[in-house]
């Protein structure tokens, strides 16, 4: 769980203009893992992409490096 959470802190600040800003935290729930990926309101937008093609390939990522779990991961970004 925790290499999920540094792949996806890793790959934000490497798109993001202030890396430092970006903060990734995880919360258990039953059958799922939700990962709330926080960066600064300038970033939203690298981070999204052009009609979301970098959230979603974001998400594609940690659905393949999870595909062996358990439990199911889903990557929220919030502002």
């Amino acid at each position: 769980m925790q290499r999920v959470k540094e792949l996806v802190e890793y790959i934000a600040k490497s798109l993001a203009s202030k890396p430092e800003e970006v903060s990734v935290a995880l919360k258990e729930k039953d059958r799922a893992v939700i990962i709330e990926l926080r960066v600064s309101p300038d970033d939203m937008g690298r981070i999204i992409g052009k009609a979301g093609r970098t959230a979603r390939a974001l998400r594609t990522v940690v659905r393949s490096a999870t595909s062996n779990a358990k439990k199911k991961y889903s990557v929220e970004i919030l502002d």
